[in-house]
């Protein structure tokens, strides 16, 4: 019995259907999570990159957001995650390091001077950094640099002696921050992000440290009247996505969601740099003190963050590998700058 010819016609439409179906496999949505407020600078960023990705993929790849903590705290997010509820999150170094330790280096206390030895060190440890997360499952889209954070208060702080009344919150998961605090002598009180607005309405806290546009963008400013002039340490955030999910996407189409979110993330570095210093001079004008430490106190303070980091490195906070990277970075940029 012979077979009947099918006409060329039929084997053409038999072939797109094929095309149609390996795209429709190869369509991927991405929703990821976020505590940032909509309407920030940052969301606007993230659903630009979003909306680029959509149009140069075709609709291949959607990444839907979730802002304002509505998917809950981060490690809620990263049970979600987890689960397949969501694909990706948000995070700040001490939420990511759950899952991820070294990500924490940037934000040891009074490890950086100034922006310039951010940017150099940055430069010679975020792939390092990017292969840490990696290795513990997810795909990192971009690495933030937030800038300083600032230790403000409801109360009038000017010394390290004045922090040992006060209430002073720390991230939840930030073993750095806990550690330094408790080598002042002085016991934090840990919070998600999302909690520290109310706690400080109902006096759970009374100090908190952030950056000065971050301290605006939630509202914080509201409540908190002084601030130390004193960086304590260098804020990072980090966008990432399971690895199973970004796996799924077509190598094509994952070239080009890295690419756009390095985009986004070079505007984002540069955004939060004129965003810090236009939200200081809001905060002055607001009528935030800004206290200026005496410079035994300074000298303490970075004393302190010798201790912390030293005592982090006996209980395994970072990898012996990230450790010494680090140390070579900062000895390299410190002596060529002499």
């Amino acid at each position: 019995m012979k077979l009947p010819i099918r006409p060329a016609w039929l084997r053409l439409a038999a072939a797109a259907v094929l095309a149609l179906a390996g795209t429709a496999v190869q369509a991927a949505t991405i929703r990821i999570a976020t505590l940032a407020p909509d309407g920030t600078a940052w969301m606007r960023e993230m659903r630009a990159g979003a909306d680029a990705v959509k149009q140069k993929t075709e609709g291949r790849v959607e990444i839907k957001y979730f802002p304002g903590g509505v998917m809950g705290d981060s490690l809620t997010v990263l049970r979600k995650v987890k689960v397949g509820q969501l694909q990706g999150g948000a995070f700040t170094a001490g939420e990511l390091a759950e899952v991820a330790r070294d990500v924490q280096i940037y934000s040891l206390p009074f490890l950086f001077r100034n922006q310039d030895e951010v940017d150099q060190v940055r430069a010679k440890l975020d792939p390092a950094l990017q292969a840490s997360i990696r290795a513990a499952g997810f795909e990192p889209l971009g690495i933030s640099g937030g800038g300083f954070a600032y230790l403000m208060s409801t109360r009038d702080l000017k010394s390290r002696d004045d922090l040992k009344a006060a209430k002073v919150w720390i991230p939840q998961g930030d073993k750095i921050a806990e550690l330094a605090f408790r080598t002042a002598g002085i016991t934090p009180i840990p919070l998600a992000l999302s909690d520290v607005y109310t706690s400080l309405q109902t006096g759970l806290i009374d100090s908190a440290a952030n950056t000065t546009a971050g301290a605006i963008a939630f509202q914080w400013h509201t409540k908190l009247k002084y601030m130390i002039d004193l960086p304590l340490s260098y804020v990072t955030g980090f966008l990432v996505v399971d690895s199973k999910s970004w796996d799924k996407i077509a190598e094509a189409d994952r070239q080009v969601v890295s690419e756009e979110f390095a985009a986004v993330f070079k505007r984002l570095d540069a955004q939060n740099r004129l965003d810090n210093a236009a939200a200081l001079d809001a905060l002055k004008q607001a009528g935030m003190t800004i206290n200026q430490p005496a410079a035994a106190d300074g000298k303490s303070w970075e004393a302190l963050g010798h201790e912390s980091y030293q005592e982090l490195i006996r209980q395994g906070g970072i990898t012996a590998d990230m450790q010494r990277q680090l140390e070579a970075a900062l000895a390299a940029v410190r002596g060529a700058a002499r």
